[in-house]
């Protein structure tokens, strides 16, 4: 989102999106933290997906990653385009591998996009200077 529309933006979409920003890195830094310091369910949890425990140290840089990325304006829709993918494959992981519920990962997944959605502009803008054609 350009300085322009935010500044342009309601406040109480502002406030909005920011609460819902903020929300979303509380919740990604602590899953993130936990994956990371090796909390049992976790450790776990990786178990029952046969992948190793590398790809809980990944998933958990990853995740922290995408949780600073939605704070800072110039990386918002890429943060949230990382915790979306990552929340895709938590659903498919819950739905396949893990006991327990896939609906948290599907509520994350739709809030993760709902800050790519806010920031379109930036996916546009990167897209524009990739595929632009340079003739």
């Amino acid at each position: 989102m350009s300085l322009t529309q935010v500044e342009t933006m309601p406040r109480w979409r502002r406030i909005g999106l920011w609460s819902l920003k903020a929300l979303l890195a509380l919740v990604f830094l602590a899953a993130g933290g936990a994956k990371l310091a090796g909390v049992p369910m976790m450790v776990e949890n990786f178990e029952h997906l046969g992948l190793g425990q590398w790809f809980r140290y990944v998933t958990g840089t990853l995740e922290v990653i995408g949780a600073v990325m939605i704070l800072l304006r110039t990386f918002a829709a890429f943060g949230g385009v990382l915790l979306a993918a990552i929340m895709v494959g938590a659903t498919l992981a819950h739905l396949f591998a893990i006991p327990g519920s896939p609906i948290p990962a599907i509520v994350l997944f739709g809030l993760s996009g709902l800050v790519v959605f806010a920031h379109r502009d930036q996916v546009e803008g990167f897209a524009r200077r990739v595929f632009d054609d340079h003739d």
